[in-house]
């Protein structure tokens, strides 16, 4: 057996057995970790409120030969989603970054660069200023996948389209000129580019001081969140569940 103690982020908890809980973490050394938390569901000791998603806890887990799962011993809350108000916005947006990160982050594999794009992002989603971050989120987990298409010409006819109005299709890979667009494409303004490339630039903290009411970078942020669904191969719940907020 190997024990293990170091950064989380809890993702999902499912109800496993009588008493227990499968729990998915998105650890800072491991990457993405199943385990079972035994009688999580009858003793609050070991975990108390720790195992609400998107909590950064200081877990300690034991890694078994040959089992997929591991056991959950103890979880330290570092810092938690409810010690701030909560109301459905936000909501949404924590479970659409925990949504991503369990289908992105494949077992086993550490990325710490993700892990401290979440950190970052979690910080700044408060009430009433959830779409800054959420666009932030989205359009750098395209980046650090390797999924971010390239904005600068058209991947059909390389017609340079820096300063311009740019298509994309929620099917295809890159970006078009508007003569090259594909069927059921869709526009992406060249304001839009430009605060892409800011975003890319600043960090989420910094951004987070600037106004940014929902209508700002809208079809940015519908850009970054289909690019992601399409390399997911699956809707995300939480993005509609955040877009009907």
């Amino acid at each position: 057996m190997i024990q293990h103690v170091g950064e989380a982020l809890v993702l999902r908890v499912w109800p496993f057995h009588e008493a227990d809980l499968l729990v998915s973490l998105f650890t800072r050394d491991q990457g993405r970790v199943r385990g079972v938390a035994r009688h999580a569901m009858k003793s609050r000791r070991r975990f108390g409120g720790a195992l609400e998603p998107m909590t950064h806890v200081r877990a300690s887990y034991v890694e078994r030969p040959k089992q997929e799962l591991v056991r959950l011993d103890a979880f330290e809350i570092l810092s938690s989603p409810l010690s701030r108000e909560i109301d459905y916005q936000r909501t949404a947006a924590l479970q659409m970054v925990a949504e991503v990160l369990e289908e992105a982050m494949p077992d086993g594999a550490p990325e710490d660069a993700v892990f401290r794009l979440a950190l970052a992002v979690l910080d700044e989603l408060k009430i009433g200023r959830v779409w800054m971050p959420i666009t932030y989120f989205a359009l750098w987990m395209n980046r650090l996948m390797g999924w971010m298409p390239e904005f600068g010409h058209c991947v059909v006819c390389g017609l340079d389209l820096r300063g311009e109005n740019v298509w994309y299709s929620a099917t295809s890979d890159g970006v078009t000129c508007e003569d090259d667009r594909r069927p059921g494409a869709v526009l992406l303004s060249a304001e839009s580019v430009a605060l892409a490339g800011r975003l890319f630039r600043g960090t989420v903290r910094e951004l987070a001081l600037e106004e940014w009411p929902r209508i700002r970078g809208g079809d940015l942020r519908r850009f970054a969140i289909e690019t992601l669904e399409r390399h997911l191969e699956r809707r995300l719940a939480s993005a509609r569940a955040l877009f009907r907020s």
